[in-house]
């Protein structure tokens, strides 16, 4: 089914409200039905703001999710955490997330969880929204764990021994009846300047290939979001022409952080799939308003057509405020609606 056009989506992850931020602290003192209503709860928390903003895409918010790698890291077996290789102190980045060390073949035996946070998802939310679930590509998901130099000799080798276990996961999704889902590779966004973008593409189409043409299939692309930090080398350029050859229906772009350089490139993309621009910065704090948002999707119409256009957050909004994000997707919402209005499309 054709999407709306100029529609608004969302990448995945969506602020935890404090009382979960406190509860994940003090998983102690709860039993297991205490947790799971915690989860339901945050979930629909996180449907509620959605849905009132006015998406019409929406997630669960990743409220089961500590950690954009790491909570994915409890369903896999063959792995210890190492916490000698994390600097614990100083300004935050990226090398204070905690890493892994592998200590036997990578399995894991019940999935890697995402087929339950989308069931959740579909009995909680209303009808209406399209329902999106997001899993980690096998690169990105490989990011903090540290090779044996024996079973694994680098990351591409984790990669690979990564890939057919995101793959299940992807297909039991579909099976499970999800419509749309992000497969999110930041990590070869990131390192496309310096890394092979060939030997990427194929990674990542083999990692999707069963599920092609079974589902609405994206991919995000952006340069990091740890504490509100980036930090890959934050151009589109290097990418191309290699990544016009992912095997999806839509990529994502991270672009309002960026000052919305190099929006032309957009059109590139576009002759081959349509485009999510990120039209919201989740790393600031100031609130785009409703004129600023119908200003950008006009820019952005200069180089897609409408049909072929979405807009969504640059990233996940997990490392923003919940007031900023309620108030970002709002008038996200509102801007699409003024340029749908605008074209006659509404």
């Amino acid at each position: 089914m054709q999407p709306i056009p100029i529609r608004t989506t969302v990448i995945g992850s969506y602020p935890f409200p404090g009382w979960l931020e406190f509860a994940s602290q003090n998983l102690d003192r709860f039993g297991l039905a205490d947790v799971e209503e915690m989860i339901e709860d945050a979930v629909v928390a996180a449907v509620h703001d959605q849905v009132a903003a006015g998406l019409d895409v929406i997630s669960d918010g990743e409220q089961t999710r500590l950690d954009f790698n790491l909570s994915f890291y409890g369903f896999l077996k063959g792995i210890v955490p190492n916490h000698a290789e994390t600097r614990k102190f100083g300004p935050p980045a990226h090398d204070q997330r905690g890493k892994h060390s592998v200590v036997e073949p990578l399995t894991a035996p019940g999935g890697l969880g995402a087929v339950a946070e989308y069931r959740r998802l579909r009995r909680l939310a209303p009808q209406g929204p399209t329902l999106k679930a997001s899993v980690p590509g096998p690169y990105t998901l490989s990011g903090r764990m540290i090779p044996d130099g024996d079973l694994y000799k680098d990351r591409y080798d984790l990669t690979e021994a990564l890939l057919p276990i995101v793959r299940k996961e992807l297909e039991d999704l579909v099976a499970a009846g999800c419509t749309e889902i992000t497969v999110d590779e930041p990590s070869m966004s990131c390192y496309a300047y310096k890394e092979d973008t060939r030997r990427f593409v194929d990674i990542f189409n083999r990692t999707v290939a069963p599920i092609v043409g079974k589902c609405r299939l994206s991919t995000h692309l952006c340069f990091g979001n740890f504490k509100g930090r980036p930090v890959g080398y934050r151009k589109i350029h290097p990418m191309l022409p290699d990544f016009l050859d992912l095997s999806v229906d839509e990529v994502h772009v991270e672009m309002a952080n960026r000052e919305f350089d190099e929006l032309a490139l957009i059109a590139e993309f576009g002759q081959r799939m349509d485009v999510a621009v990120g039209i919201i910065d989740v790393k600031n704090y100031y609130v785009e308003s409703v004129a600023d948002v119908a200003e950008r999707i006009r820019q952005c119409l200069k180089h897609l057509p409408a049909e072929k256009l979405a807009i969504a957050p640059d990233c996940g909004l997990s490392q923003t405020a919940r007031w900023a994000s309620r108030q970002k997707l709002t008038n996200m919402c509102a801007g699409a609606r003024q340029v749908r209005k605008e074209l006659g499309l509404e």
